[in-house]
């Protein structure tokens, strides 16, 4: 037992300030032109979901506009092939709930979206998210509940677009260490190195 633990909302509540007026006022219900140009100026964000067989959290990127803005309160979200685990699929199967985290290379600040989600496979936006002439597997339409931006301070502490920052990756292990490090794997990690560049490009869409 930590005998530190906290386990109440008043006890957690006394560690912290009470929220300023900033961070109440910009949470919306729906996506204010504000928020809409962040979203369709990322290329990038992070998906969590529940379900089953537990908690996911999961990227997903393409060129800035990939996101589509259905409306003020619906965006569609293309799902390109990957490793086929579609880990984040079931889990929306199971549990529509879905918080979504968008990027922008270079700013601060980041887009928080939470809402429900349907998976659809309707032929008309397939072809909208269409990609090189190539439509996703299925589109996740989430109906939005909340949307806000998350202040700067999180990417600055690390420093995240600085390109001095690029350094950290060096002497991280590569894709093929990595498979080749998990306990009893049979994976030949030079070779699967060696194809990745090429494979990858191949099969991004």
């Amino acid at each position: 037992m930590d005998p530190h633990q906290i386990q109440s909302h008043d006890a957690l509540e006394s560690l912290f300030e009470k929220p300023g007026e900033a961070a109440i006022r910009k949470e919306v219900d729906r996506l204010v032109p504000v928020y809409r140009r962040l979203i369709e100026a990322s290329p990038f964000y992070v998906m969590a979901t529940n379900g089953a067989g537990g908690l996911d959290c999961s990227p997903r990127g393409d060129p800035a506009g990939f996101v589509q803005v259905l409306d003020d309160r619906h965006i569609a979200l293309p799902e390109r092939r990957g490793n086929n685990r579609i880990d984040s699929l079931r889990n929306l199967i199971d549990d529509p709930r879905v918080g979504l985290l968008f990027l922008v290379p270079g700013k601060s600040e980041t887009l928080r979206v939470n809402g429900r989600a349907r998976i659809t496979t309707d032929p008309a936006l397939l072809e909208q998210t269409a990609m090189k002439g190539k439509p996703p597997q299925c589109v996740i339409v989430v109906e939005i509940e909340t949307v806000f931006f998350q202040c700067a301070r999180a990417l600055l502490r690390a420093r995240l677009w600085d390109p001095e920052s690029r350094a950290l990756s060096e002497g991280t292990p590569t894709a093929g260490e990595m498979l080749a490090g998990v306990p009893d794997s049979s994976i030949d990690g030079a070779a699967y190195d060696d194809g990745l560049d090429e494979r990858q490009a191949r099969t991004l869409y």
